[in-house]
């Protein structure tokens, strides 16, 4: 089930982010809202390492139309998750993110999921071109 690099799917970051104890819920489990902070922690950390300033201050930047995730296995304290980004080949304004997340030291995949990324102006709200610079770092 794992996502590979592919001509529409290119590996450009790999995250590791500790699990906290408060990720977990009631269940004893990491909850599953925590999923979409480690993914959108593993995108940032990816566009920042590509040059880009992600602050509200910034006068364009990117943002999620639509997230989804699929649970495959539950994530426990203590762990260290390992989150694999993938981007597709990118439109006008819009780029496909997907993810996979794995444990450190566990080859198996606890859960994916996929974002589509549009960059836009926050002043006015409206999408605008990728930025070359990013069009060239996923084409």
């Amino acid at each position: 089930m794992a996502i590979t690099d592919s001509p529409a799917r290119r590996l450009v970051h790999t995250s590791r982010q500790v699990v906290r104890w408060g990720d977990m819920d009631y269940y004893g489990h990491v909850n599953n809202t925590v999923y979409f902070r480690y993914f959108e922690q593993a995108r940032v950390e990816w566009l920042e390492e590509a040059g880009f300033v992600v602050s509200p201050q910034a006068e364009t930047g990117a943002v999620i139309i639509n997230a989804s995730c699929t649970f495959l296995i539950p994530v426990n304290y203590p762990a260290t998750v390992q989150v694999n980004v993938y981007a597709g080949e990118p439109g006008r304004s819009s780029v496909m993110t997907w993810y996979e997340l794995y444990l450190e030291g566990d080859d198996r995949l606890y859960a994916e999921g996929a974002a589509k990324v549009v960059w836009m102006e926050p002043r006015s709200g409206k999408s605008v071109p990728i930025p070359d610079a990013l069009r060239d770092a996923v084409s």
